[in-house]
């Protein structure tokens, strides 16, 4: 009778192996069978229980008959997150929580048996696509892309599951950066000189954190980005004459450093230096720049800006209404009289009145006993401008005037001129010689009767 019942048990098996092949009756028979779940664990990084072949851990049993045709015979352990929290450690305690996370949706990013990256992830390391399916891909595909972004390396400036930072920042917006840009922060540390934004205000001030479609990730091209909080240099902009570097690639920056510096007003380097990067070449430009450095160097008398190094003294480093980009006015002709308000940039070290008086005791010492020579230069006749005599920034002579000579177009006028205690002389290209003398003037009553 014992013997009757096995085999009847035996055959009951066999008709319900037949029926239903995945039905787990032996030790020895997983899950993953031929005829059931292939595919399960078939991928590079598997969930651990999957691995160790426990598919307990997260499924119940609720039939003894599986498959069981219309009707599920498994359940989950428990539902949602509190799946996950038999195992993981709980989220939601911090202040901002990824709102898959806050829904106890962690499958959502989340493959529960195996994914192509790690953390059970789909898509392999790059998360662009991952990420995409819920945040707008918009901001993510500008010309210009944060190194992570362009990987797509998400997390590794934002976790994926809480924080306490804004955007679920894995730090305050300054540590995350320097994560990354630690050669950034040990230059930041020995500069005098640090831009405000840089030292009171977040990254993301100036620099777009995903993409841009201006280099450096700048959320603005330059200048744009500068006069939001430069106004001043916006005005500089709308003058007659604009520095050339202001309106090429680069910008503002072809001249300052954006972050710090060992220079004042963020300089890449001393005011002269900076200047002379560009101003060392006759050949950039057309017309070509002037070569200063070549114009300065080995002479003996520098203008007194240009001996502390100050080219700003006497030239707007943006933008002028006038010629040179002179900070005051000055005329661009050769031959100009005198009226008030034209030597401006002149004036406003050199002696204010130096040209209003034909007779002076005390506002020159280029005089004839106590007629103002200046005066009769540049007020009376042709009116020469300072230049025909002066060499604007470096002369081998005295009182900046040079021995070779000041440039008259393609001529180089020799002045000829010599200092003595209380006067001196000159045999210029343009009169015949003539001596002045304070003390003792010369009489030329005579000769100038003879010439009207």
């Amino acid at each position: 009778m014992e013997t009757i019942s096995m085999n009847v048990r035996s055959v009951g098996l066999l008709l319900l192996t037949a029926i239903f092949p995945c039905v787990a009756q032996a030790a020895d028979v997983s899950c993953k069978t031929a005829e059931c779940h292939t595919s399960i664990g078939g991928t590079q990084n598997m969930h651990e229980p999957v691995k160790e072949g426990d598919c307990s851990g997260c499924h119940k049993q609720t039939n003894p008959l599986h498959p069981l045709k219309g009707a599920k015979s498994f359940a989950m352990t428990a539902q949602g997150a509190a799946l996950c929290y038999q195992c993981h450690d709980t989220f939601g305690k911090k202040k901002n929580v990824h709102p898959p996370v806050k829904d106890g949706e962690c499958a959502y990013c989340h493959k529960p048996h195996g994914g192509a990256g790690r953390f059970l992830l789909e898509g392999g390391d790059d998360q662009t696509a991952l990420c995409m399916g819920c945040h707008d891909a918009a901001d993510f595909k500008k010309k210009v892309r944060h190194g992570p972004v362009a990987v797509g390396s998400c997390s590794r400036c934002h976790n994926p599951h809480e924080s306490d930072e804004k955007k679920l920042l894995r730090g305050p917006v300054w540590e995350s950066c320097l994560k990354c840009h630690a050669d950034f922060l040990k230059t930041l540390q020995e500069s005098p000189f640090i831009h405000p934004p840089v030292k009171k205000g977040p990254c993301t001030s100036c620099h777009a954190p995903h993409s841009s479609e201006n280099g450096q990730l700048l959320k603005k091209k330059m200048p744009d980005i500068c006069i939001s909080c430069h106004p001043g240099v916006e005005k500089k902009l709308r003058m007659k004459l604009v520095h050339k570097p202001l309106q090429e690639t680069g910008g503002c920056g072809n001249c300052h450093s954006s972050h710090f510096s060992k220079a004042k007003g963020l300089l890449s380097g001393d005011d002269m230096s900076v200047c002379l990067e560009c101003h060392a070449t006759d050949k950039l430009g057309k017309p070509p720049l002037k070569n200063i450095k070549k114009e300065i160097e080995g002479k003996k008398y520098l203008h007194g800006p240009l001996e502390l190094g100050e080219c700003r003294a006497c030239h707007d480093p943006h933008g002028s209404d006038n010629f040179r980009l002179l900070k005051g006015s000055y005329p661009s002709d050769l031959y100009v009289a005198y009226k008030d308000g034209i030597y401006g940039v002149c004036l406003s070290c050199h002696e204010k009145n130096l040209l209003r008086f034909p007779e002076t005791t005390i506002y020159t010492k280029f005089r004839n006993g106590n007629r103002n020579l200046h005066y009769v230069h540049v007020v009376n006749r042709k009116g020469r401008t300072c230049r025909v005599c002066h060499e604007p920034h470096a002369s081998t002579g005295e009182k900046l005037i040079s021995k070779e000579g000041v440039q008259f177009g393609d001529w180089k006028i020799p002045i000829n001129f010599m200092l003595t205690p209380t006067g001196g002389s000159c045999s210029p290209g343009c009169h015949r010689p003539f001596a002045y003398d304070r003390e003792k003037p010369e009489d030329y009553r005579s000769e100038e009767k003879g010439q009207k």
